[in-house]
């Protein structure tokens, strides 16, 4: 089976040492994203909405990146550092995906890699040509 690696530019994780992702045959697994712009940047501090349409956007990007899209996510596991933002992601989901929805896991944690940072997605997605022939 062929593996590839997904990659953006510029890539902001760069620094990090690790990969936006991988496409394995028809899959594609992304590595959490988060509310960075393109020079690394926390984008909305303290502000939870900017940060998560920021963070869908970086999902789509990378999605995009590895030829699928947010409309073949199969599964998503959400990070929030307050699950006060609980009904805010169900709304949130209705915007950025579509039926059938994903598979979903939200985890409220004590901290993301910045303390300025609220949310991170990471997703599984078929590729569109996989999705198609479903």
């Amino acid at each position: 089976m062929k593996i590839k690696q997904i990659i953006v530019d510029p890539d902001p994780y760069e620094r990090f040492r690790l990969a936006q992702g991988y496409r394995v045959g028809d899959l594609v697994f992304i590595s959490g994203q988060a509310a960075i712009d393109a020079q690394g940047r926390i984008v909305g501090v303290g502000d939870f909405d900017a940060q998560a349409k920021q963070t869908f956007e970086n999902l789509d990007r990378v999605l995009c990146a590895g030829g699928s899209s947010l409309k073949n996510v199969i599964k998503v596991t959400i990070f929030l550092t307050d699950m006060g933002y609980f009904d805010r992601i169900v709304e949130l989901r209705g915007k950025w995906f579509t039926p059938p929805y994903p598979a979903d896991s939200i985890v409220e944690v004590r901290s993301l890699y910045s303390p300025d940072a609220m949310i991170e997605i990471e997703a599984i997605a078929v590729v569109d040509s996989a999705a198609e022939r479903a």
